[in-house]
Parts: structure tokens; C-alpha cells; sequence
């Protein structure tokens, strides 16, 4: 699967995976400031990663994407290594602004390394590629928080800070300066007045939000969902296993299959299949019944994920490419935190908190293909 890509692409999914590895430590910042903490971390958090990928696509415009992806990854480890070192709630709460402030500088960076590196076909598979890798990474990373969680949470980021370190210097060392090269200040040149989203990317990041909503609220809630159908306590964790594991096998056949068709026509029908889907993990009591729905919502993604910042790639002007990027990636960001108390309220109708995530994923989902109908194709 990476042999496909071209060098700067394959290398670049291999800086990634190696930050990924440790990208866990994030989801403890919870346990590492404490419930008195928690809920202002997380916000503080959120609200300075969506400025940070902001940040990382205005950077663009002065410096080359290898120069960001590299200061990026190096401004989160020295960031990271901050907040183990942290001690005391101001200390804590200022340290984790600083990690949210470098968090995602690098990533439209790396999404217009990736379209610099490939095009058509190849890019959307590329891009495919890099959504399949990082989930694996994720797993294998869920492994090494498991073994180093006893030791303390503060291990788990000093972890998490070598890998952003280890990442920035294999990115340095090994990506092709060509690709770093026509800096964003001459690809601007003559740009005049404040840069307004158009229309399309408008639509593109609601129909994204949609979308990030709807695959937020599955992979959030499953674990729940299963508990409270009767499933054993090993079956989520066996669950979310087997999707890592068919992630990726999925991908190479969907490539022949769907090569030649609009992003618009593959994201409308496959989200309509998402939809129908979450409906029937949101009725249903049947703890393998929801496992086979949400296999099945796996390849869909396994095709989906990539096809979006495919569809960026293809639709923007290659002098804006990065702030498209940017705007259309900020539908996560919007999405994580709107999900719980969706289904929070769509879990009154149905009953049960798992079954409303899934009913509120099925909603999302289904919304998708209306916001796409005017995109070009």
C-alpha cells in the first residue's frame, strides 16, 4: 500500500505515523489536570488547536510546507516536555495553551505536501493512505499507553513529546527539498485585501462537519452502545480492534472500483450508506448486529476520509490551497465538541445514550449529501 506512493508522499506518511505513536497522550489530559480541571483543559485545548491549524496555514504563505511540518512537529515536542514538567494548575492550564497553540501548525502542511506530491487518483489514494496509517498508528499507540500509563500520565507525554521530536528530524532529513521549495509569498503575490472562504469551501467544510459529526459520534459512543446491549467488557476493545485491522484492507479494492468517479457523487452516496447504517445501530439491541454495522461503517470511511481533503485539493486555487485546508479541517474541531451533547439529547428520544449517538450520527450523515449537491465535481 505505501509502495504505491510517490517518495515525498510515502515519506511523509511515515513522519506521521511516527508522531502518531504518541499522540495519545492528549486524550489523559483529563486525568493529568483532574476533574476540577478537566472541563476548562479540554475547552482551552480545543479552542487553541483550531487557532494553531489557523496559524499553520498563514505561515504557509511566508514559509515552505516542509519548514512549517518541521517547526510544527518540534514546537509541540518542546510544548509537550512543558507540560510534563508542569506542576500546579496555572502552570498546567499555561502549558496546555502552549501545546494547543503548536498542536496542528503542522497539518496543512502536511495535506498540501501530500497535494504537492501527487495528483488526481493518485492523490486521493494518497490521502487514503494517510487516514489508513494513521488509525493503524493509533492502535498500536492505545498499546503503548497501556505500558507506560502505569508509570503516570507525565510519562505519557514526555512519550508523546520524543515522538513529535523523532518525527520533525526524520521530516528534515529525509523529504525532498523540492517539494519545500516555491514558498507560499510568491504563490500570493498580488493577493490584495482580506481572504473571504468562497462558496464552495463554504459548503465543503458544513458538508465535512456533517460528516466529522456523524463519524465522531460512532467511534465516541460504540464502546457505550455495546455495554449497555449486554456485550461482554472485552468485546468494545475486540471490536475497535478488528476495524483497525480491516481498515486498511478495504482500501486497495475501493481504489479500482470507484477510480474516475466525482468526490461529490462518492461522498453523497457513500454518507446516504453511513446514514442507513447508524440508523440500524441506533434500533437495534443486538450487540453483533451493531459490531457488523459498524465493520461495515468502517469501509465506508476506510473510502471516505481521504476523499475530502481530495475534494480540497482538486477545487482550490493552488495559491489558497492551504488556507482551503485549514478551513475545511476546522469542521473537526467544530464537530468534538458538538457531538455529546447531541447525543446526549437525541438519547432522550431513543432511550438510551449509545443508541441517540447513533441516531444523531445517522441524522448527520444523511444531511451530508443535500450540502454537497452544488459542489463541482
Amino acid at each position: 500500500m505505501l509502495r504505491s506512493l510517490p517518495v515525498a508522499a510515502r515519506t511523509l506518511v511515515w513522519v506521521r505515523i511516527l508522531n502518531a505513536l504518541g499522540a495519545y497522550a492528549l486524550s489523559f489530559l483529563a486525568v493529568l489536570t483532574g476533574p476540577e480541571l478537566a472541563a476548562v483543559a479540554l475547552a482551552l485545548f480545543g479552542v487553541t488547536a483550531l487557532i494553531s491549524r489557523w496559524a499553520g496555514a498563514f505561515l504557509l504563505d511566508r514559509f515552505s510546507p516542509r519548514t512549517v511540518l518541521a517547526a510544527g512537529l518540534v514546537a509541540t515536542g518542546l510544548s509537550l516536555a512543558g507540560l510534563a514538567l508542569a506542576h500546579g494548575q496555572v502552570q498546567v492550564l499555561a502549558a496546555i495553551a502552549v501545546v494547543g497553540l503548536a498542536f496542528e501548525v503542522y497539518e496543512p502542511a502536511s495535506q498540501e505536501l501530500l497535494a504537492r506530491a501527487s495528483t488526481g487518483e493518485r492523490r486521493h489514494h494518497a490521502y487514503a493512505v494517510m487516514g489508513v496509517a494513521l488509525s493503524a498508528a493509533g492502535a498500536a499507540a492505545g498499546l503503548l499507553a497501556a505500558v507506560l500509563l502505569p508509570l503516570g500520565v507525565r510519562w505519557l507525554v514526555a512519550a508523546d513529546a520524543l515522538t513529535c521530536l523523532v518525527a520533525a528530524a526524520v521530516a528534515v532529513t529525509f523529504l525532498p527539498r523540492e517539494l519545500g521549495g516555491g514558498g507560499g509569498r510568491r504563490q500570493r503575490a498580488g493577493a490584495g485585501g482580506r481572504w473571504r472562504p468562497p462558496a464552495a469551501l463554504m459548503r465543503l467544510t458544513v458538508a465535512g462537519t456533517a460528516f466529522a459529526v456523524g463519524s465522531l459520534a460512532v467511534m465516541m459512543y460504540l464502546p457505550l452502545a455495546l455495554l449497555e446491549r449486554g456485550a461482554p467488557a472485552w468485546l468494545p476493545g475486540l471490536a475497535l480492534a478488528g476495524a483497525a485491522v480491516l481498515a486498511p484492507v478495504a482500501l486497495w479494492p475501493s481504489r479500482r472500483l470507484l477510480a474516475g468517479r466525482s468526490h461529490a457523487v462518492i461522498l453523497g452516496v457513500g454518507t446516504v450508506l453511513l446514514g442507513v447504517l447508524a440508523l440500524i445501530m441506533a434500533v437495534t439491541a443486538s450487540p453483533a448486529v451493531t459490531i457488523g454495522a459498524y465493520l461495515a461503517c468502517t469501509v465506508l470511511n476506510t473510502v471516505l476520509l481521504g476523499r475530502w481533503q481530495s475534494a480540497v485539493a482538486d477545487a482550490a486555487p493552488e495559491a489558497d490551497r492551504p488556507r482551503w485546508f485549514a478551513f475545511q479541517g476546522s469542521s473537526w474541531g467544530v464537530a468534538q465538541p458538538a457531538v455529546p451533547p447531541l447525543a446526549a439529547l437525541a438519547g432522550t428520544a431513543a432511550g438510551a445514550m449509545g443508541a441517540g449517538a447513533f441516531l444523531a450520527a445517522g441524522v448527520a450523515f444523511l444531511m451530508v449529501p443535500f450540502m454537497l449537491r452544488r459542489i463541482a465535481a
